[in-house]
C-alpha cells in the first residue's frame, strides 16, 4: 500500500466516479483503476460496489476512506514539516473560516498577509462553526477561524485562542411592531418570532447563550425560519420574518438605510477565535498569519 494508492483511493471514494478521480490527479482512467484493483488485492477485500458504470463504497470502503484520510492527512503535516525553511518566500495555508470572520474581518487582514508574504498563496472556505472545527480536525485547513463562545470549539484535539470582538445586536425590519420599543420585556421577546442561523452556527449558540442570559428559554422561542448563510437571514429580517441576532458587522449598511432598527437589549459581546490542531506542526506562514492577527 503506498501514498499514491490512497490518495487516489480518496479522490475516486470522494467522487464515486474513477474517471473524474483520474482527470482531477491528472492520471489516465488505467492508472487509477490498477491502484484500486491493488488496494482490493492486498487486503482480499472489495472497497467498492460496482453497478453498471456508477460505484459506491462497500462497508470496508467506508471504514478505510477515513484511515486514509488520516494517513495523507499526516503525510502532508510530514511533508510539510520536512520542506519548511527559514524564510516565507514560499508556501501555502488552507484557512476554513465562518461566514461572519470569512466576509467582514479577514479579507483586509488577507490582503495586508499577501502584501507581506507575496509568496504565500491562501485558499480559504467557508463554513459554520462546527464545519470549521471538523475540517482543522481532519487536516482539511490548518488554520480556522470561529465566532464564540459554543459547544463547537469544545474538542479534544482543536487549541483556540481569542483573536478579536464583535458586538452582536438585535434587530428587526422597519416596519415591525417592535422596531420603535425602547425596551422590552423577558415575555415579549420569547413571544416573538425568529429567524436563526443553522444548528452548528456560532452566531446561533451566541445567540442561545445570550437569551439565556436575558431570562428567555431557547425552549420557548417561536422559531419560525432557520436558514444556512447571515445574507439569507438579514433578507429574511429585512422583509419581515421576524427578528433576529446577528454581528453588527452583517448589519451596519441595512440599519444606516434604514432597513432594519437595533432593539434597545444590551448583548453581550463575542469573541473570534483561530482554531487549530494542537497535534500537528503549525508551519511558518499559519505563525506569522496568527501573529499578524492577535492583539497588539
Amino acid at each position: 500500500m503506498t501514498l499514491d494508492q490512497l490518495r487516489i483511493f480518496v479522490a475516486v471514494a470522494e467522487r464515486e466516479h474513477v474517471t473524474r478521480a483520474a482527470e482531477a490527479l491528472n492520471l489516465t482512467q488505467s492508472a487509477a483503476s490498477g491502484a484500486i484493483a491493488a488496494l482490493e488485492r492486498e487486503f482480499a477485500t472489495r472497497l467498492f460496489h460496482r453497478v453498471g458504470r456508477g460505484i459506491a463504497l462497500t462497508e470496508a470502503g467506508t471504514m478505510f476512506l477515513s484511515e486514509a484520510r488520516a494517513v495523507l492527512s499526516r503525510a502532508a503535516a510530514a511533508t510539510a514539516a520536512m520542506r519548511e525553511v527559514s524564510s516565507l518566500a514560499r508556501g501555502h495555508l488552507a484557512i476554513k473560516a465562518s461566514q461572519t470572520i470569512a466576509n467582514h474581518v479577514l479579507p483586509v487582514r488577507l490582503v495586508a498577509f499577501r502584501r507581506a508574504y507575496p509568496g504565500i498563496s491562501l485558499a480559504v472556505s467557508i463554513g459554520n462553526s462546527a464545519d470549521v472545527v471538523e475540517a482543522i480536525d481532519e487536516g482539511k485547513a490548518e488554520l480556522g477561524f470561529v465566532e464564540g463562545p459554543g459547544d463547537t470549539l469544545i474538542h479534544p484535539h482543536i487549541a483556540a485562542e481569542p483573536i478579536a470582538q464583535d458586538r452582536l445586536v438585535m434587530v428587526v425590519a422597519a416596519d415591525h411592531p417592535w422596531a420603535s420599543r425602547t425596551a422590552l420585556t423577558p415575555a415579549e421577546l420569547a413571544s416573538g418570532t425568529w429567524v436563526l442561523r443553522e444548528d452548528g452556527s456560532g452566531t446561533r449558540a451566541v445567540f442561545i447563550e445570550a437569551m439565556a442570559g436575558l431570562g428567555v428559554a431557547y425552549a420557548a422561542l417561536n422559531i419560525a425560519i432557520e436558514l444556512p448563510a447571515n445574507g439569507s437571514v438579514l433578507t429574511a429580517v429585512i422583509g419581515g420574518a421576524g427578528a433576529t441576532i446577528l454581528s453588527e458587522l452583517v448589519c451596519v449598511d441595512a440599519i444606516a438605510a434604514g432597513k432594519l432598527r437595533e432593539l434597545p437589549i444590551n448583548l453581550p459581546r463575542r469573541s473570534y477565535f483561530a482554531v487549530q490542531h494542537q497535534d500537528r506542526t503549525r508551519t511558518r506562514a499559519a505563525a506569522a498569519l496568527l501573529a499578524m492577527l492577535r492583539p497588539k
